[in-house]
């Protein structure tokens, strides 16, 4: 059997190489497979369940919002769908101190016709939403435990409806499992350890078989390996098997995420991998069960234990599916942000709008030392490991002390924007070690572009005036993971003198090497 799956693997492998310049360099490949990520992009911590033929996702967002979820129909091809919350109101989160806070690795669940959705801020508590769909509306943040360092919940519901709901703490483990209301919304005793082992967190609660299973992942995010727990009682005694590992392949880390199956039977395991200034990308491995034990990947130095794949057939779905990713282009022509957008932090809604200009974003500028402090900075995921970006801005209606543009956003930023100084414009680059660079300008609007390539490192910011002549500003620099997240494409708007001044972003255009 292993040799047979090895040979299927590189059949696989050599026929996908002829049409990946066509599909892009991950993701669907347009000819039943697939190339590992499935998502080249930060959905870090995935969680997946499958309700009816449909497939829902959500992640970590940490200090982001809001919390998305996303839609897929063939288990490869992802579109976002909708957003769990878009604010988490605690003063801290209107203040920016709670970077690397927020959302910690959520779970979703579809129980009693409704979606669940669990996870932990590691300052604030556990907290449960619902809802009749996916798309929303969601019902507030329940805070259901108000505590600081659990992470990494899980609710189960079991056959005979008793609740129960396991997490791990700040630093990962032990496994504790507590019993929960019917309803979803106290818990019913301290909770009992289940299960210690080293950096033990994330876990998910499956039922099979009459068998309980806790999914954890163990070792850290880069070093680590899947394990799974099974036991004849949810408390235990559990006994252990690593189930996938890294082995001779080159995916660190693999694991973390969610066992999901579809209607013709075949088992699916989600996970992420650690893609350094990336984030943590999504990949796909196939499974199937042996003697009452999940089998992911295939194992290819014969040591018993899974190894990630590379190159994958498709899930053995009926139906045909647009090769699709989750949304990034917008041209601010609808009465709603883009899906994809996160917030950095909790927006100040008075001061942005899309019908002030129509067809345009207009960010209104709060009072802001730099842009991290900044009100209103509009973020999202950089999708795969090259690429670019183009934006139009409308500079006309900026104050004097006011700055905005475009960023390459994590711990250190680097930006590209326009500054008003005492009625003049500029066009500036601002770096992480306190590079600068700026131009005078006339023109009251101006298209930014920002080249991404994360596999030389060699990131660059390029303004023109009339979107075909680029001009260079500013040095090659590095992008960075920093947060727990990775780094962010980020829109901005403050003022380093007092409130006041706006600019109007146009459109908001992203090619990039993978599926659109």
């Amino acid at each position: 059997m292993r040799n047979n799956i090895l040979a299927l693997y590189f059949i696989v492998l050599i026929s996908t190489l002829t049409y990946s310049q066509k599909r892009g360099s991950w993701g669907d490949q347009g000819n039943g497979t697939y190339i590992n990520p499935i998502i080249n992009a930060d959905y870090s911590d995935p969680d997946v369940i499958r309700v009816g033929n449909k497939y829902y996702m959500i992640c970590s967002e940490f200090h982001y919002m809001g919390m998305t979820i996303q839609e897929s129909e063939d288990m490869v091809n992802w579109k976002i769908i909708g957003q769990i919350y878009n604010r988490l109101d605690f003063p801290a989160y209107d203040a920016f101190k709670r970077y690397a806070g927020g959302s910690w690795a959520p779970a979703i669940l579809f129980h009693d016709n409704k979606f669940w959705v669990y996870f932990c801020t590691i300052n604030e508590g556990l907290f449960m939403t619902s809802a009749n769909n996916p798309e929303g509306p969601w019902s507030p943040l329940l805070l259901v435990k108000n505590i600081e360092k659990w992470e990494d919940p899980c609710p189960f519901w079991d056959d005979d409806g008793q609740a129960y709901l396991g997490h791990s703490v700040h630093g990962a483990g032990p496994i504790i499992i507590h019993k929960m209301s019917a309803d979803g919304t106290k818990l019913l005793d301290e909770g009992k350890t289940v299960y210690t082992g080293p950096v033990a967190e994330g876990t998910k609660i499956y039922k099979r078989n009459n068998y309980y299973y806790l999914s954890i992942p163990e070792g850290g995010v880069s070093e680590g390996w899947q394990t799974i727990l099974r036991s004849k009682n949810i408390y235990g005694p559990y006994e252990k098997r690593v189930v996938l590992e890294k082995g001779s392949t080159p995916i660190n880390g693999p694991h973390q995420g969610a066992i999901v199956d579809n209607p013709n039977g075949e088992w699916w395991f989600y996970h992420f991998q650690s893609a350094g200034a990336l984030g943590r990308v999504l990949h796909l491995q196939p499974m199937f069960w042996h003697d009452d034990w999940p089998v992911i990947g295939i194992d290819i130095d014969r040591n018993g234990i899974g190894e990630p794949v590379s190159v994958w057939k498709k899930p053995n779905i009926e139906g045909n599916f647009p090769i699709i990713a989750p949304q990034s282009d917008d041209e601010f022509n609808t009465p709603h942000l883009g899906f994809q957008w996160q917030w950095n932090h909790n927006p100040i809604n008075s001061n942005w709008s899309l019908k002030d200009k129509k067809g345009w974003l207009v960010l209104k500028a709060k009072k802001a030392t730099n842009i991290m402090e900044a009100y209103n900075t509009l973020t999202q995921k950089v999708m795969g490991n090259t690429g670019e970006v183009t934006v139009q801005i409308d500079v006309k209606d900026m104050i004097s002390g006011q700055k905005a543009g475009l960023s390459s956003m994590s711990k250190v930023y680097n930006s590209i924007g326009v500054k008003n100084h005492q009625g003049k414009l500029y066009v500036f680059f601002e770096g992480k070690d306190k590079k600068y660079e700026e131009v005078m300008i006339s023109n009251k609007t101006i298209f930014f572009k920002l080249k991404l390539d994360f596999i030389q490192q060699k990131n660059h910011f390029f303004y023109s005036t009339d979107n075909k002549n680029f001009k260079a500003i500013g040095p090659d620099f590095n992008a960075e993971f920093s947060y727990w997240k990775g780094s962010r494409i980020a829109l901005f708007s403050y003022n380093e003198l007092t409130d006041g001044g706006s600019t109007a972003f146009n459109f908001f255009h992203y090619n990039y090497d993978g599926p659109k």
